[in-house]
Parts: C-alpha cells; sequence; structure tokens
C-alpha cells in the first residue's frame, strides 16, 4: 500500500507493507532512528510520537493508519539545530541518563503542554503514567517538564 502523510513537516509517500508498524517505517523506511523500540506492546512509551498532535505507541501502530496524518517524532521537535525548550530543559535538568526512553517521555511531554500549557506536578505524574525509565529515578524529568511549561509560557 502506498501512503501520504507529513512527517516532520516534510510530505512523505512510500509504499509500505501493509502489516508494519509506524515504528518500523519512521526508522527502517524514513531513517529516523530517534523513535526507540522496547517492549513491543504499547506498555513503556519508548516509542512514542505523535499523530496529528496525539500521543500513540508506534510500536503498535500501523503504518498505514497515517495516510492522511501528521507525524511528529523526536527529529521534529528542533528548529534550525536549537532544541526544543523540552529538550533544552531535560539537558539541563538532567533528565536523561542512558537516553533510550528520552525521546518518548519528551513527545509526551510535548503533548501534555500542547493540552495544557501549565501542568502541575501531578498532572505531569499522571500524564507520564505509561512511560517507564529505568535509570533516572522520574524526579528530574517532572522536574525538567515544569520548567519546559515555564519557559513556554509567558
Amino acid at each position: 500500500m502506498t501512503i501520504r502523510t507529513v512527517v516532520n513537516g516534510r510530505p512523505v509517500t512510500e509504499p509500505i507493507p501493509v502489516r508494519w508498524t509506524l515504528a518500523e517505517f519512521v526508522r527502517d523506511r524514513l531513517g529516523l532512528t530517534g523513535t526507540k523500540l522496547s517492549c513491543g506492546m504499547q506498555v513503556c512509551g519508548v516509542c512514542t510520537v505523535l499523530v496529528d498532535g496525539r500521543p500513540v505507541s508506534a510500536c503498535s501502530y500501523l503504518a498505514v493508519d497515517v495516510d492522511g496524518c501528521e507525524v511528529t517524532t523526536i527529529e521534529g521537535l528542533a528548529d534550525a539545530g536549537s532544541l526544543h525548550p523540552i529538550q533544552a530543559a531535560f539537558v539541563d535538568h538532567f533528565a536523561l541518563q542512558c537516553g533510550f526512553c528520552t525521546p518518548g517521555f519528551i513527545m509526551m511531554a510535548k503533548s501534555l503542554l500542547d493540552e495544557n500549557p501549565r501542568p502541575t506536578r501531578k498532572d505531569v505524574v499522571d500524564y507520564l503514567d505509561g512511560n517507564i525509565c529505568r535509570c533516572t529515578g522520574y524526579q528530574p524529568i517532572i522536574d525538567a517538564i515544569v520548567d519546559a511549561s515555564e519557559r513556554m509560557t509567558p
């Protein structure tokens, strides 16, 4: 099947196998390897990308379902070589250790801050409930997202 989509602001028309997941499409066909794979069962949040602004687990979301949609991966957040404020806050707050789960957390944070520009710490914790990190202990991640919300809103 041929899909037509927009990935990180760029129109894409590609033939793909109908069984491919969105993760396979962005990683293997488009070379956007910032989207990681871990559980493969929509449990850990590592593979989170945005489809029409909503977070999805790319490991279980079929690529054919993005036909006509806009997809944003971690590579789509930086602007002309400058980190997105969420990415910069993650760096400043040491909210990444090995970095494996970081793209998923950042994409969830982007979705949260698009919906709720000034979340409470509890809002952040509740929204990130499906994302797992094995290194940081979560506190730096929460701190980074709260800080990013302050950087992004006057």
